[in-house]
């Protein structure tokens, strides 16, 4: 006789909801109308680090000094640094190869991150990991990650993490527009959802992948409300206005504390280079579009002029941090210019737990072949 087999249930996801804020609504948020006017000059001050960061890495890759591929953060300021601003001590960041921008306002020095780019040994990753894998777990930044939404399952494992050990945090995981149609991003939404994770998944939407527009590559618009086919909250935020950054990116936090679930924030932002230091965009967008955003809708110069406005900082205040975040860069690049390569006595290491702690070692047999 058969034995009767109980029918499957389907999982109680929750329904899923958009929950943009509008302007008026971020702007007037408590984590923005907080904000003294020393922590407001201090956003503007990490964003102008990061494009004098990466406008000297550009020229340094020019110059045959770096090796690989190199992803530039330049455009896309305002939200690395409005993300960083609202995060307390149990969050977590974890990226793409497009990981420079992320790297300081998570508290990493020029020095280390530039070394790195050079392949030298005082690099933050021993000159092994290159543009694509900066790290500083200390810090609570994962990386950092060279595959497309290789990143994702991985962000989700943290949000396991953070959740198992009964702490109020999050993951906040980030990717680019082109990383939404990988298997794996998919994957990661499914547990995340089954699990009820405390990960924000963050599409940088800077609107082109290497060699294409979004509309060329991705079906459906906007890419955030996928979530709703997991049964996850999702919202959209304009990138370049750091304040709309910061008080969206809060409310996703005080969600995910609470209820430990997961959901997916689209940010429309912009890359002003290509793709990488190898691809040509002039192929698929004009320089007037660039230099048409530049004008109106760069992150730097909205925000520069709204301080302005509000006497928060004058024009000589700007100059200053400028010249200072100049000078930062330049110390950076000498710094990396005068280091050392990895000796050769490293090519084994910090790549087997086992081979660096050889007291510890209970797997048998060899681990490299020569």
């Amino acid at each position: 006789m058969r034995s009767q087999q109980m029918p499957l249930q389907a999982p109680d996801l929750k329904s899923a909801y958009n929950v943009t804020l509008s302007t008026e609504a971020a702007v007037n948020a408590p984590i923005n109308q907080a904000l003294k006017p020393e922590a407001k000059i201090d956003l503007l001050r990490q964003m102008i680090r990061i494009r004098a960061f990466e406008e000297k890495t550009v020229r340094a890759y020019q110059q045959g000094h770096i090796g690989g591929f190199c992803h530039t953060y330049i455009g896309q300021e305002s939200v690395a640094v409005g993300t960083v601003s609202v995060l307390e001590e149990h969050d977590h960041v974890i990226t793409t190869y497009r990981d420079h921008g992320h790297a300081f306002p998570m508290g990493m020095g020029m020095n280390e991150c530039m070394a790195e780019l050079f392949g030298k040994y005082t690099g933050c990753s021993k000159g092994k990991g290159g543009s694509m894998h900066f790290f500083a777990p200390d810090k609570r930044f994962w990386g950092g990650h060279g595959i497309v939404g290789g990143q994702t399952p991985l962000g989700a494992g943290i949000a396991f993490a953070v959740k198992y050990q009964g702490l109020k945090g999050s993951c906040l995981c980030f990717m680019g527009d082109g990383a939404v149609n990988q298997g794996a991003y998919h994957e990661a939404l499914n547990l995340a959802a089954l699990w009820e994770l405390p990960v924000i998944y963050v599409i940088e939407n800077n609107r082109y992948s290497m060699g294409t527009c979004q509309a060329s590559s991705s079906a459906g618009n906007p890419l955030a409300k996928r979530a709703e086919g997991y049964g996850m909250n999702w919202a959209m935020v304009r990138g370049n206005h750091i304040l709309e950054v910061r008080a969206q990116i809060r409310a996703a936090l005080e969600y995910t504390w609470e209820t430990h679930r997961p959901m997916i924030l689209e940010i429309d932002t912009y890359r002003y280079r290509g793709h990488s230091m190898s691809d040509p965009d002039q192929t698929y967008r004009t320089k007037d579009e660039i230099a048409a955003y530049r004008t109106a809708h760069d992150p730097i110069l909205l925000f520069q002029n709204i301080l302005k406005g509000d006497k928060v900082i004058t024009a000589e205040g700007v100059e200053k941090i400028e010249e200072a975040a100049e000078a930062e860069a330049s110390t950076a690049l000498d710094f990396a210019l005068q280091s050392p390569f990895p000796p050769e006595s490293e090519i084994k290491r910090d790549v087997y737990w086992e081979e660096d702690h050889p007291e510890t070692k209970t797997s048998q047999g060899t681990l490299f072949f020569n």
